[in-house]
């Protein structure tokens, strides 16, 4: 605890020192937190900017920590965009007390109304940060990027437009090609049953009933009251697959296998989803398209 302290205050220190003034003609140096905010401010700004992401594949920002090595991208950063919405772990702090410092922070959770968000207890805002499992959201949080790059580069802000649109185009015909999948499930069927609650939006969006054998933070535990209770909700209600999650540990999930099938029902692991990171760079799941394609696949077939 005392080693995170001394690095954030680190970070406050140095941001508070004034910075060398930027040559116009350089690209914005931009640092990003999480894969899913990576993935959209590359697709947006393309060539014209360079894009530093904290946290790579299998990170789980509510427990991250900034390290030694984060300090220098984050004190040399144009601008930093993060989700906001009490996600990041203790970098939150810091991004907030950045608001008088030369490098402008953006939370990208400030693109939906306070009246859409759901609500949460584990968090300080109050609001369930996953706003990524909701195409609806990802739409109006990339119109909101688009919007400030041009603001920060304008001279930039007709390439920021064209790159804009041609990825928010993709967010639709994405948007429409879950729908489809979806649709082939039958409403009794969508019960989707996680490691952690980070698919609510997902199943707001989508019509499905959503539970996470732990909350809405990976920071909390699950106890074994909680796998009782979940054990015979999927009995109950005749759940056919449960998943696993790659940015918490499976085995929760594998606990909550054992007890169901302790009282002679079968449910099997039906796969493992991507909730708070995106897979391996380079990879197809390594996409915000890519990997929600991917997760919609996997419980649809999964569930049927």
């Amino acid at each position: 605890m005392k080693k995170i302290i001394t690095i954030l205050s680190m970070i406050l220190i140095l941001f508070s020192c004034k910075k060398e003034v930027k040559d116009p003609n350089q690209k914005l140096n931009v640092v990003t937190t999480t894969s899913m905010i990576t993935d959209l401010v590359k697709n947006i700004g393309g060539d014209l900017i360079t894009v530093e992401g904290l946290m790579g594949s299998g990170v789980d920002p509510h427990l991250y920590k900034a390290s030694e090595g984060d300090v220098g991208k984050l004190v040399q950063a144009d601008v930093i965009f993060y989700n906001g919405l009490h996600l990041e772990g203790k970098l939150v702090e810091v991004f907030e007390n950045m608001s008088n410092q030369q490098t402008k922070t953006i939370a990208i959770g400030e693109a939906l109304d306070k009246n859409t968000l759901i609500g949460s207890d584990y968090f300080a805002s109050n609001y369930d940060p996953h706003i990524w499992f909701s195409t609806e959201n990802w739409i109006k949080v990339a119109t909101f990027t688009i919007q400030k790059l041009q603001e920060l580069d304008p001279k930039n802000a007709d390439a920021f437009a064209s790159n804009g649109s041609k990825y928010l185009e993709k967010l639709h015909k994405l948007e429409a090609t879950l729908t489809a999948k979806i649709q082939s499930l039958p409403k009794e069927k969508r019960i989707l049953v996680t490691a952690h609650d980070a698919f609510s939006y997902f199943g707001k969006q989508y019509d499905f009933e959503v539970v996470g054998l732990q909350g809405l933070s990976t920071a909390t535990e699950a106890g074994v009251q909680d796998v009782r209770q979940l054990a015979n909700f999927i009995i109950e209600k005749k759940v056919k697959a449960i998943f696993v999650e790659t940015s918490v540990p499976k085995r929760t999930i594998e606990a909550l296998e054992a007890a169901v099938k302790s009282k002679d029902h079968n449910v099997t692991i039906g796969g493992t989803l991507f909730s708070d990171a995106l897979g391996t760079s380079g990879t197809n799941e390594g996409t915000y398209i890519g990997m929600f394609e991917y997760n919609v696949n996997t419980i649809v077939n999964a569930l049927q």
